[in-house]
C-alpha cells in the first residue's frame, strides 16, 4: 500500500445538503460546494502538504468528485477510476433515510439491510478491495517497525464519495465493510490513512477546519 492516502469527500450538492442518497445520479456541486472545494485546495497548497506534488491522484468519474478535484487544484492530474463510484442505491436513489424508514422499511439501515435494485455492500467492497490491491502492487508495504516508506510516489489522493470512502477506510484497516457505519464523514472533509509501526492506521479523520471561514 502507499505510505499515505489522502481522502477527500466531494463538496456539497443539493442532495447531500438534504440527506438524499446520491449514488450514480450526477448531481453537481452547489455554490457552497464549490467554495468548499476551493478552501480545501488552499489548505492542501500550504505546508505541510505543499500541493502534494509527487502524489498520484484518483477521482470518481462523477462530476461532484471530479469538480472538487479540479477546484482544489488537482484536476490536471486526476485519473478517473470507476471503482471509486458511489454505492448504487437502486430504488432508494434520491431518497432520505427517514423517508425509507417511514414508507418502506421501518428501522432500515443500509449497512445491514442493503438497497433493492442496487449494489450489495459486498459488491461495493469488492470494488474497493480491487483498487487497494492495485495500490499494494504498485507501492508495496512498509517494513515492520516503520511508519512510512521512502519513495517518490508513495502518496495517493482520492476524491470520491461518503459511503465509498468509509468502506475504503474499513478495508484499509482490515475490517469488515459493515464497520464503515462507524466512520462519519462530512462533505469536503479531509482524512488521511497511513501506518503505525507496520500496521494500517487512521492519521486524520473527517477534518473540515478549512471550512470554518466559509
Amino acid at each position: 500500500m502507499p505510505a499515505r492516502i489522502v481522502l477527500v469527500r466531494h463538496g456539497e450538492t443539493s442532495w447531500s445538503a438534504t440527506g438524499r442518497h446520491t449514488g450514480r445520479t450526477d448531481v453537481p456541486l452547489t455554490d457552497e460546494g464549490r467554495a468548499m472545494a476551493r478552501a480545501l485546495g488552499e489548505r492542501l497548497g500550504r505546508a505541510p502538504w505543499n500541493g502534494l506534488p509527487d502524489a498520484t491522484v484518483y477521482t470518481s468519474p462523477l462530476s461532484r468528485a471530479r469538480d472538487t478535484a479540479e477546484l482544489a487544484g488537482f484536476g490536471d492530474r486526476a485519473i478517473d477510476r470507476p471503482e471509486l463510484l458511489e454505492w448504487d442505491y437502486g430504488q432508494y436513489e434520491g431518497r432520505t433515510g427517514a423517508e425509507i424508514r417511514a414508507t418502506d422499511q421501518p428501522g432500515w439501515l443500509i449497512w445491514r439491510d442493503g438497497v433493492p435494485g442496487g449494489e450489495k455492500l459486498s459488491e461495493v467492497c469488492a470494488r474497493v478491495d480491487g483498487f487497494l490491491a492495485e495500490l499494494n502492487e504498485r507501492h508495496g508495504v512498509p517494513e515492520p517497525g516503520t511508519t512510512t516508506m521512502n519513495c517518490a510516489d508513495c502518496e495517493v489522493v482520492v476524491f470520491a464519495h461518503g459511503h465509498l470512502l468509509r468502506i475504503l477506510t474499513a478495508r484499509w484497516l482490515g475490517l469488515a465493510p459493515e464497520y464503515a457505519q462507524r466512520f462519519k464523514l462530512g462533505t469536503a472533509a479531509l482524512s488521511v490513512l497511513s501506518w503505525e509501526y507496520g500496521l494500517p492506521a487512521v492519521e486524520i479523520w473527517n477534518d473540515h477546519s478549512h471550512l470554518d471561514r466559509l
